[in-house]
């Protein structure tokens, strides 16, 4: 019929329908790009993968987007893109050496002779791995060793195993802890392995490829479940495979502030059970059928303040982990002792008094608002802005303290969570008073590794930093090159009581390790919130342990000082 065109679409092998050109049309279905052509080196030459930093220019070199890199295929680097030749043991290395014939060669490193913590260590960890277990927790204190031991460990499970892959996921920032980690490797010695070291935050770049052996430093970043970073863990530890999967070595001091954040290790939870993986593939609900004293509240599921029910559940998650012969699990205190915190208040004078008082009374009012609307978003800014001001308060106070200690030939790390507040107005307080000071916070603002450097030779007498782990900053440390750190006393300092018990613990472990005693202070504002909160951080720091699910309780305390008891734990944990 003229002016109506007719079609047949198909429906099913053998089925038509007739449909008329006034038909509304169907949105054409989107499809993938092709994947990009792996690069291929010809005759005598190599495929070379660069560590190229974000807007750097690398003249010649091709953006490849499935490796997420910058690629050079020639006989040599070109001298423009020499800068760009990554480490051995990076993430750019280990794809470089998957694209050609041969890995190139990796020249020795400084020898470092395992402690014996380590090597008894890395024993239990391969006796658990011979048992046929998914996850081992090392969860010595910070400064034992565990370093040493996982790098021993995975080269022991790898030979045993026919392996040859091993991954080591590290905390930020990258600049200081993937160089830590290949330094190790190669000081105690890769044995013929190939390694690859990234963060965390560059997980999805090897989230398809497939390992032996995975060694999760600070484990405790994977403890929440709807994030992307989960999902790239999943991939990588087999957390929901059951077979084919590597063996994972989760490194932390600090597990989890509860039980219900312990995901990554219900593999062996469900191994320990002879369940299948998908039974506990929520893990908060397979808590509660185990009689776990858990439920669900307005913000998801909650663990219970009874103290005799949490013993009791503590009692039964270390036995499921440490219970069984070998057990799957290894906690060693510090030889040299817990590290000492302790308050330092800070008497305001009657103007920074009468300011403080001034911001206590907007927090409060903007927080009963929030509450009454259920603003979540709002309340959370609202502690924010409160800590941060509270904070800036204070900065002349720990400027003059700092001075006194330098002044006492100690070199002081100063922890600070927020830039503009409190480690930009410090610093630049004690620059002005000729102190030198290295500075590790602030995106790409500092060569964090150059900063800790001054630090530990003690040309810079003060660190002030963000990073809460990661980072060693103690005296005596055997630094890159063969030379030592200063021995002059450290001492530790929190401009601001930190909330998340697993942070302060971290925090702590950067200048008291590897034994070396380093007391800590917490500075707060005297007869303030800020007091009552200090007096909880330093009450459960001395009673907290490393075992999988710390006393949580110091939270809700908090909380309920600040009247935001009605905020979920994220707003103060920070995640």
């Amino acid at each position: 019929m003229p002016g109506r065109r007719r079609r047949t679409t198909s429906r099913s092998p053998g089925a038509t329908r007739t449909a008329t050109a006034t038909r509304r049309k169907t949105p054409a279905r989107r499809t993938a790009p092709p994947p990009a052509e792996r690069p291929v080196a010809g005759p005598g030459e190599r495929v070379w993968v660069l560590a190229v930093p974000f807007r750097a220019p690398a003249p010649g070199a091709r953006w490849h987007p499935e490796l997420q890199a910058h690629v050079w295929v020639g006989r040599a680097l070109p001298p423009a893109l020499a800068p760009y030749d990554p480490p051995p043991y990076t993430v750019e290395r280990f794809l470089e050496d998957e694209l050609n014939d041969t890995p190139r060669p990796v020249p020795p490193g400084r020898p470092l002779v395992p402690r014996e913590e380590q090597a008894t260590g890395a024993e239990a960890v391969v006796a658990s791995a011979a048992a046929g277990h998914r996850v081992f927790l090392l969860g010595d204190d910070p400064g034992v060793g565990k370093t040493g031991t996982a790098v021993l460990a995975a080269r022991e499970v790898c030979e045993a195993r026919g392996g040859d892959r091993v991954l080591v996921v590290a905390d930020r920032p990258a600049a200081i802890t993937v160089p830590h980690w290949t330094r190790s490797i190669a000081g105690f010695g890769d044995g013929g392995l190939r390694w690859c070291v990234t963060t965390w935050d560059r997980l999805a770049k090897v989230a398809g490829l497939r390992f032996d052996v995975v060694i999760a430093d600070e484990a405790h970043m994977v403890r929440h479940t709807t994030t992307q970073r989960w999902a790239h863990w999943r991939a990588v530890s087999g957390a929901g495979r059951a077979r084919d999967v590597p063996f994972v070595i989760a490194a932390t001091a600090t597990p989890a502030h509860t039980p219900l954040e312990l995901p990554y290790l219900a593999p062996q939870f469900a191994q320990r059970h002879g369940d299948p993986l998908r039974a506990w593939a929520d893990l908060p609900a397979r808590l509660a059928e185990h009689g776990f004293h858990v439920e669900r509240g307005r913000y998801g599921w909650a663990w219970t303040e009874d103290p005799d029910a949490r013993r009791a559940d503590l009692a039964r998650l270390q036995g499921w982990l440490a219970g069984g012969d070998p057990p799957a699990t290894l906690h060693r205190p510090a030889p040299w002792g817990p590290v000492s915190v302790t308050g330092t208040p800070v008497a305001l004078t009657p103007a920074e008094r009468a300011a403080y008082e001034s911001e206590w009374q907007e927090f409060r009012a903007e927080m009963q608002l929030a509450r009454r609307a259920r603003q979540t978003a709002r309340g959370r800014a609202a502690l924010l802005r409160f800590r941060q001001k509270a904070g800036l308060i204070r900065a002349r106070a720990t400027v003059d303290w700092v001075r006194a200690q330098v002044e006492a030939e100690r070199q002081v790390a100063v922890s600070v969570e927020f830039v503009e507040t409190a480690a930009d107005p410090i610093r630049e307080a004690l620059l002005d008073c000729g102190v030198a000071v290295a500075s590790i916070y602030g995106r790409d603002r500092f060569d964090v590794e150059a900063e800790r450097l001054r630090f530990q030779t003690g040309a810079a007498p003060v660190c002030v930093f963000t990073v809460t782990a990661s980072i060693s900053l103690h005296a005596g440390e055997l630094l890159p090159g063969g030379a030592t750190a200063s021995t002059r006393p450290r001492v530790g300092l929190f401009h601001q009581p930190r909330f998340s018990g697993i942070q302060a613990r971290q925090v702590t472990g950067r200048t008291h390790r590897d034994g070396q005693v380093s007391p800590w202070r917490v500075a707060f504002a005297a007869d303030t919130v800020e007091e009552q909160v200090a007096r909880v951080m330093v009450e459960r720091l001395a009673v907290s342990g490393s075992t999988a699910g710390a006393d949580t309780s110091a939270l809700r305390e908090v909380a309920e000082l600040l009247d935001a008891d009605w905020l979920p734990p994220v707003a103060l944990t920070g995640g």
